[in-house]
C-alpha cells in the first residue's frame, strides 16, 4: 500500500504544457480531481452530476446557459450544477482543477 502514498505538485505537472490539455491527477472513492491547462475556449456541453471548479493560475471563465457569466481567479472556486449547459474559456493561460464524478460523461454540442 505504501506504493500509492505520494505527493503530487500540481504546478508541476502542468508546468511546461501550453496547449489545451485536461487530465484526470487522482481518484477518491468514486470522485475524480482533474487538472485542465486552456488557453481559448471549450465548447459547450452539460454532465449528468456537478462539476466543481477552482482556479490555480490565471483567470477562467464560466458561460452558462442562461447569459451568466463568472470569472474565477486563483483560489476561487464555482460550481456548475448538473444538466446546466455550460463552456469554459480564458484569455490567456489558465490552470484549473475540477473535481467531478468518475463517470460524469459530457452531454450536449460539439
Amino acid at each position: 500500500m505504501e506504493s500509492l502514498l505520494q505527493k503530487i505538485n500540481l504546478l508541476d505537472l502542468v508546468a511546461d504544457i501550453t496547449e489545451y490539455k485536461n487530465f484526470v491527477v487522482s481518484e477518491v472513492n468514486d470522485h475524480v480531481l482533474r487538472i485542465a491547462v486552456i488557453d481559448g475556449e471549450f465548447h459547450w456541453h452539460d454532465h449528468d452530476t456537478d462539476e466543481l471548479f477552482m482556479v490555480l493560475e490565471g483567470e477562467l471563465i464560466i458561460d452558462l446557459e442562461n447569459d451568466k457569466t463568472f470569472k474565477l481567479l486563483p483560489g476561487e472556486i464555482f460550481n456548475v450544477p448538473a444538466h446546466t449547459q455550460h463552456r469554459t474559456r480564458s484569455n490567456g493561460r489558465t490552470v484549473n482543477l475540477c473535481f467531478e464524478k468518475k463517470d460524469n460523461d459530457i452531454n450536449g454540442s460539439t
